[in-house]
């Protein structure tokens, strides 16, 4: 299966032909305020191919590593969904947030001066291993074949069952209270917002996450990823189909 990276834009030519005759994959950089369907629905524009799929969701607010399948090779996404994944994340302390990140406002402000730099790192580190996580409500779970989010939405108090995670590594980058940034490298399945949620519970002052970014899934690496735009000027420039459409339009 051809994967179209920026090692391999040169052939670009070869890779729209074979996504449309086999099947090929490609790897984007995700832009923040676009969910994954947005990313799927613009390739399919570009690319006038109607078969295509990712290998998993990312939050609208997050950017980063998506992978992306196209006709034929869309028979592969299951190959891929249990890849491991790594992030590099920021968490807020001291405040919590209904969705566990940005998208819905703070509140429940509790004092955070009495928490020290050892015990940040104490209690992040003990998340390494196996557990089981309680996924967001705001998320695309599905209950009785409805995503939990539209539940949330409403106030709807519901519970998801916990569902079993492994975090390999975390590596903690900077602690600037109330922000800390780390990197984690973590099980398929694995929601960072609800390890916010979980690491602001054990330190007894609430925590979200502030910001998020996928760097890796297995072995593909995020700066091997190209962004809707740059795909969409590599068809212009090549003339692989009758694409009249502005940049603007991907914006």
């Amino acid at each position: 299966m051809f994967l179209l990276t920026r090692k391999t834009i040169d052939r670009i030519a070869q890779w729209y032909s074979e996504a449309e005759a086999t099947g090929a994959s490609v790897l984007i950089d995700k832009e923040k305020n676009w969910t994954s369907f947005d990313v799927v629905a613009k390739l399919r524009k570009i690319t006038k191919i109607r078969k295509i799929g990712h290998t998993g969701t990312l939050d609208p607010l997050a950017t980063g590593l998506l992978m992306v399948c196209l006709g034929k090779a869309t028979k592969q996404i299951s190959e891929f969904m249990e890849d491991f994944k790594s992030y590099d994340t920021q968490i807020k302390i001291g405040i919590s947030t209904k969705s566990y990140d940005s998208e819905t406002e703070e509140y429940d402000e509790k004092p955070i001066n009495h928490i020290n730099e050892d015990t940040i790192i104490n209690t992040i580190l003990s998340f390494k291993g196996i557990s089981f996580q309680e996924p967001p409500l705001y998320s695309a779970k599905k209950i009785k074949g409805v995503p939990a989010y539209k539940f949330a939405r409403k106030d709807k108090q519901i519970t998801l069952v916990p569902k079993q995670i492994e975090i390999i590594e975390i590596q903690i980058k900077s602690i600037r209270i109330p922000f800390i940034s780390f990197k984690i490298v973590c099980s398929a399945g694995t929601y960072i917002r609800a390890l916010a949620r979980d690491i602001g519970e054990m330190l007894g002052c609430g925590a979200y996450m502030y910001e998020l970014r996928r760097t890796a899934i297995g072995d593909f690496k995020v700066e091997d990823a190209l962004t809707i735009n740059e795909i969409n000027n590599l068809f212009n420039e090549n003339s692989l189909v009758n694409n009249d459409k502005s940049l603007q339009e991907f914006k």
